[in-house]
């Protein structure tokens, strides 16, 4: 019964082939009988001709125009010859289906139907089942190609391989392996719905390390009464683990101001969406301190083992505290995330902390022969004075020192023009990057001031040459740091790197160290500048500093000489503060024109500080054009957090004084993403 119905299946590809091929056949035979005609009758054959050629035309166009359906055909053809084959196919719990070239359906089986919820498939595209397979999903060559997508409430992967066509026809009675080239997609779903939801089951259940640190502990109890110092502390304590209690942690005081915590990474993420709100809690507690205690909290993920999670979250306090505290890090292995950040930095009034770095700074300085200082590109005053207030204590301890700058600003001309060419001083007091390459050796030490990125170093390839390299920076700290530093002190709350350079040299060398009136100056204007006249940020020992350098000959009236303004910038800030606009009522935007000015960024910034003097405004933002690049000069009085806008951006600074830098991008466009931002920002409570 069987060889019967087989052989009847046979006489039934045959007569298929032939209806395939009869067309073509009979086109010859028309052409064969006009060439005939046309030897009997000239114009008779040129009609015959043309004939046949309409008629082959309409041949093959209804040949290639059936070519899908004859494809469709012979694949179930191709299926008939074993029921067991055929039964498997339309009857297999995976979904699989066949799409040709363009990404359209061939054929699929049952399974694929139920789950596309529709009736036949032949000829739509995949795209209108699965939207997410678009043809740049579809496999190259026969490389396997996977994709993943959600269809309703299932997960599902898809597998795509390409096969030839031309094998298959190789091998069928109906055609020939030269009539169908080209190639079929095989595709087949994989429901991949309960693994994921067990995947996220056990990535949830991950435990995340953190500690918790109090910033201003000691600085808060001083103002208590010795009485309630200990209720204090009490109330802080059951606050703090009464609220990661409600998201199931485990917390432990190692030292009287320092928890480690642990918890699931579910409650963790549920913390995180309500924007680590202790932070804000915790400054609630009054019982007669004058001033707010604040936490500072850092946390690991996402490594592989539980002892680099506690390793990654020991990086993350340490870069809360480096950043000013009052803030929550969370660092993983991909990137490194901020909460917080909005209050202002408790300044410290003990130096001890100076006083250790000045003398491991003088260990570093003593135990090389030469000595590289260098700040950050386009160098700044604050940069400057810091730089020269190395050099003075290098000099001092006898050593060789050189200040890498690169490109002398209008903002440090008259301070450079100072020192270059004065017999006090070495002619090699000043050099360019390439020249400091070329000196350095291995015992050279780097001491690189007012910045902690190496991108934006004057030379960040001499970063790589000096082996013992110091940091001394009062900008809050980032995701991008100076790595294998020696020693590094970063003071977040100091007010410029010209007030940490004056206090350690108070304490670098055991007798009393010497400086010029003109070192005292470039020390005095880097305060000056960066406290805007003493007006922000200025705290006790930032006062302490400068009658530190009064005493040591700075001159108040010499440096409001030099750095008084051409009448070309005043001009250009009085531009930028007439055209500034008040976005959202309360942030002042603004474009200052750079051209034709010696130093734009620095009158950007002025114009920045300008702003701030208009009432309703929080925070003020310049933008300047300079050497294809926009720069923005970001401001703010005690409100508004401009570091955490700037970091956006991808730059930083502090909470009151903070800048970025855009590239490949016109002046339209950084406003209108400046905007963005800020907009986003309002709207999400961050700032």
């Amino acid at each position: 019964m069987e060889d019967t119905e087989n052989k009847e299946k046979m006489r039934v590809s045959r007569q298929l082939s032939l209806y395939v091929i009869w067309p073509l056949v009979l086109s010859v035979l028309v052409f064969a009988m006009a060439i005939t005609v046309l030897f009997i009758n000239a114009k008779a054959g040129v009609a015959a001709i043309l004939f046949a050629l309409v008629y082959a035309a309409v041949a093959l166009s209804i040949r290639f125009a059936n070519r899908k359906a004859i494809l469709n055909d012979m694949i179930n053809f191709a299926t008939s010859y074993g029921q067991v084959q055929k039964q498997l196919l339309k009857g297999l719990a995976l979904p699989y289906a066949l799409l040709d070239e363009s990404g359209r359906f061939v054929w699929c089986n049952r399974e694929f139907q139920e789950i596309s919820g529709r009736g036949s498939l032949f000829g739509k595209s995949v795209t209108s089942v699965i939207p997410s397979l678009v043809k740049g999903s579809l496999p190259d060559k026969e490389e396997v190609a996977t994709a993943e997508f959600s269809l309703g409430e299932r997960d599902y992967k898809a597998e795509m391989r390409k096969i030839p066509l031309d094998a298959m026809a190789q091998e069928s009675a109906i055609l020939s392996s030269g009539e169908f080239s080209g190639e079929l997609i095989t595709l087949f779903l994989f429901d991949e719905t309960e693994v994921r939801r067990y995947i996220r089951q056990i990535d949830q259940q991950k435990i995340v390390c953190g500690y918790i640190y109090m910033d201003n502990y000691d600085e808060a109890m001083e103002n208590v009464e010795e009485v309630r110092r200990s209720l204090l502390s009490a109330l802080i304590d059951r606050k703090i683990k009464k609220y990661f209690a409600a998201y199931d942690a485990v917390v432990r005081s190692f030292e009287k101001d320092k928890y480690y915590v642990t918890m699931k990474k579910e409650s963790f993420e549920r913390m995180l969406a309500n924007r680590c709100d202790i932070l804000e809690d915790v400054k609630t507690v009054k019982i007669g301190n004058e001033m707010s205690v604040t936490l500072s909290m850092g946390f690991g993920l996402g490594t592989a083992s539980l002892n680099e999670d506690a390793q990654y979250a020991r990086s993350a306090i340490d870069l809360a505290l480096g950043r000013g505290g009052d803030q929550t890090v969370v660092k993983t292995p991909e990137k490194t995330t901020y909460y917080g950040g909005k209050s202002q930095q408790i300044e410290k009034n003990t130096r001890v902390k100076s006083r250790v770095k000045a003398h491991a700074l003088r260990e570093i300085i003593e135990s090389k022969e030469r000595v590289f200082v260098m700040g950050h590109k386009n160098t700044d005053i604050d940069t400057f004075g810091a730089a020269i207030g190395i050099y003075c204590a290098t000099v001092q301890l006898e050593r060789k020192c050189h200040i890498v700058i690169n490109d002398v600003t209008a903002s440090i001309r008259p301070f450079y023009e100072a020192f270059v060419n004065n017999p006090d001083y070495d002619a090699d007091m000043f050099v360019t990057s390439s020249e400091a390459i070329q000196l350095s050796d291995s015992g050279s030490a780097l001491v690189v001031v007012d910045t902690n990125k190496p991108s934006i170093t004057e030379c960040p390839d001499l970063l790589g040459l000096c082996k013992s390299i110091v940091v001394l920076d009062h900008h809050r700290q980032g995701n991008e740091t100076i790595e294998n530093a020696t020693l590094s002190y970063i003071e977040p709350y100091a007010s410029s790197a010209c007030e940490m350079v004056a206090e350690i040299l108070q304490y670098i060398s055991d007798d009393n160290i010497r400086i010029k009136g003109i070192e005292a100056d470039s020390l005095y204007a880097g305060i000056v500048i960066d406290t805007n006249n003493f007006m922000t940020k200025s705290g006790v020992r930032t006062f302490e500093a400068a009658a530190f350098l009064r005493r040591n000959g700075a001159d108040i009236t010499r440096v409001r000489k030099l750095f008084r303004n051409e009448f070309d910038d005043y001009r250009a800030r009085a531009e930028a503060v007439q055209k500034a606009e008040l976005f959202l009522g309360k942030y002042a935007l603004s474009v200052c024109p750079g051209k034709g000015l010696d130093s734009p960024t620095v009158v950007g910034a002025q114009a920045a500080n300008e702003l701030l003097n208009i009432n309703a405004v929080k925070a003020s933002f310049v933008l300047t054009e300079y050497q294809s690049r926009i720069y923005i000069s970001a401001r703010s009085i005690d409100e508004v957090n401009v570091q955490i806008i700037m970091e956006k951006l991808g730059g930083g600074g502090h909470m009151n004084i903070a800048g970025a830098q855009l590239a490949d991008v016109t002046m339209e466009e950084a406003v209108d993403k400046l905007k963005g931002i800020i907009q986003s920002m309002e709207e999400e409570g961050q700032i």
